[in-house]
């Protein structure tokens, strides 16, 4: 990991930011580089198990893995975790609470089973895990983590115009856009039971 880490001119211990995908079944790790302040991708994992299907967790039990802009604290952090390691991502968030929704609990972790949360293997999150920690220990107050049904292309949105869930996927899509175009995490507030961003 250290290695790569040099090659990419990135440094543990630097802000970091997650970005997962439901359909495609991947997260991506994001390093702050130092000499363009950035945010470099530094691994895309594989998401063991993920259980529910594409669209928002509504409800405790539902068996959903959420969607939407959510973080972790150093509080979040836990290394004694059942699953091996986990970070808390504080589902629900302000915008899921305005639609009174439901659930608790929802983590990143190891092992390779999950339901409403994402497994990464034991090895992997063992990586991911002592990146977010190292970020947390130098001083980021806390990492966000995004979580899209998918990569939201052009081409899948259009695939999507059908779904019920399309205007809360095109609220996700402009959060999902502005950190392509800046490759800087947006600030993200709710407001009118919105998703805005700044």
């Amino acid at each position: 990991m250290r290695t790569e880490l040099t090659e990419k001119k990135l440094e543990s211990g630097s802000p970091v930011f997650i970005r997962a995908f439901k359909e495609e079944r991947e997260l991506e790790l994001y390093v702050e580089s130092k000499s363009t302040g950035k945010f470099e991708l530094f691994r895309t994992y594989p998401i063991a198990a993920a259980s529910g299907k594409l669209g928002p967790k509504l409800a405790e039990g539902d068996r959903q893995v959420p969607e939407g802009f959510y973080f972790s604290r150093a509080s979040d952090m836990n290394p004694n975790s059942s699953f091996h390691l986990s970070f808390n991502v504080n589902y629900p968030n302000a915008y899921d609470r305005a639609h009174e929704r439901t659930g608790s609990f929802i983590m990143i972790h190891g092992s390779n089973v999950s339901v409403g949360c994402l497994a990464m293997t034991d090895e992997k999150i063992e990586e991911i895990y002592t990146l977010c920690q190292a970020a947390l220990d130098n001083h980021q107050p806390f990492f966000r983590v995004h979580i899209f049904p998918f990569r939201m292309t052009p081409e899948r949105m259009a695939e999507a115009t059908a779904s019920p869930h399309l205007p809360f996927w095109e609220n996700l899509k402009t959060g999902y856009d502005l950190f392509e175009e800046n490759k800087i995490p947006p600030e993200v507030k709710v407001r009118d039971k919105a998703y805005v961003f700044e």
